[in-house]
């Protein structure tokens, strides 16, 4: 019974510094969703802010994009 517990317990705190690992030290800035706005008759057109496609004069389509750098 005692080893039953002791080996519980072993468990238990084995997933938790597991978990804490994988979770811990991570920069919020480093994965955040940057907005780029693009043309969709267009794709090669972009831009950082809301505007007009200069070649068919359509409004530009935010499309979200993560930064993995």
């Amino acid at each position: 019974m005692k080893k039953t517990i002791i080996i519980f317990a072993l468990t238990a705190l084995s997933l938790g510094g597991i978990t804490a690992c994988n979770h811990g030290g991570q920069s919020t800035t480093k994965h955040q969703k940057k907005g780029k706005y693009i043309c969709t008759m267009h794709p090669n057109v972009s831009a950082d802010k809301p505007g007009v496609c200069p070649k068919c004069g359509m409004e530009l389509v935010e499309r979200d994009t993560t930064d993995d750098k």
